[in-house]
C-alpha cells in the first residue's frame, strides 16, 4: 500500500470517527493501567462491569493495594485469569508507590517494569493517558493490518514498527483506536464485514467478502 492510499484510507477513518477513543471506562491513568490490565484475553464490557464496582470502592494505588489481593479478587473473578491479574495489580500498586509517589510513569521502560504490563499495554498508556503517537498493536490491529496491506508482519512488533514507520504522522495519535474499532465491529477474524466497510475501495484483502 502506497503513501497515498494510507493517507486517503485514514482520512476515512477520521472523517467517521474524528475523537476515537478507548472503549475502557477510566478517569485517571491508573484507572486505565488497572482496566488494561484487566483486558488481557477479556472484553472491555466485562472489564467495564468489573471496574465500575471496584473504582466506586477503590481507584489508586494505596486503596486497591489496602483491599488486599484476595479483597481485589472480590471485584475482580468475572474476569478471566483473575487470580493472576489481582497478584499482578497488587504488585504494580506496590511499586508505584515505592518508586513513583503513587503516580503511572510516562516512560516505557518504566511502564514495561511494572508487573502485568508489556509493550502494548505500555503503548496503550503511553497513546490514550498522555497522548502519545504510539500504535499498540493486539489481536485486532494484527489482522486488519496485514489484511488491508496497512503494514504487514509476522510479529506483533513487526506490524507496529511498521506502522508507526508507515502511518502518515497527522494519523499516527488516532490510528491505534481507529483500528481497533475497525477490527472489533467490521473487518472481524471469521468473516469480515466487507460488504458495510467503509474503507473496502483502498484496502488490498483479496478475498473479499460480499452479503
Amino acid at each position: 500500500m502506497n503513501r497515498d492510499k494510507r493517507t486517503v484510507l485514514f482520512s476515512r477513518l477520521r472523517e467517521l470517527n474524528p475523537q476515537p477513543t478507548t472503549e475502557l471506562d477510566y478517569g485517571t491513568p491508573f484507572e486505565l493501567l488497572v482496566a488494561v490490565i484487566l483486558s488481557a484475553q477479556a472484553t472491555d464490557v466485562g472489564v467495564n462491569k468489573a471496574t465500575s464496582k471496584l473504582y466506586a470502592i477503590a481507584n489508586t494505588p494505596q486503596a486497591i493495594l489496602d483491599l488486599g489481593v484476595d479483597g481485589l479478587k472480590s471485584y475482580i473473578r468475572t474476569i478471566g485469569l483473575f487470580n493472576s491479574k489481582a497478584e499482578n495489580i497488587i504488585k504494580t500498586c506496590r511499586i508505584l508507590l515505592e518508586e513513583h509517589g503513587g503516580e503511572v510513569p510516562r516512560t516505557r521502560e518504566e511502564l514495561e517494569r511494572l508487573p502485568g504490563v508489556g509493550r502494548k499495554t505500555a503503548n496503550v498508556i503511553l497513546n490514550t493517558a498522555f497522548g502519545e503517537a504510539t500504535i499498540a498493536v493486539d489481536t485486532h490491529i494484527f489482522r486488519v493490518a496485514n489484511r488491508t496491506g496497512l503494514a504487514k508482519g509476522k510479529t506483533p512488533l513487526e506490524v507496529e514498527k511498521r506502522l508507526v514507520r508507515l502511518t502518515p504522522e497527522e494519523f499516527r495519535k488516532d490510528a491505534h483506536h481507529w483500528l481497533i474499532l475497525h477490527g472489533r465491529y467490521v473487518c472481524k477474524a471469521r468473516r469480515p464485514e466487507c460488504w458495510r466497510c467503509p474503507i473496502v475501495e483502498w484496502c488490498e484483502y483479496r478475498s473479499k467478502e460480499v452479503e
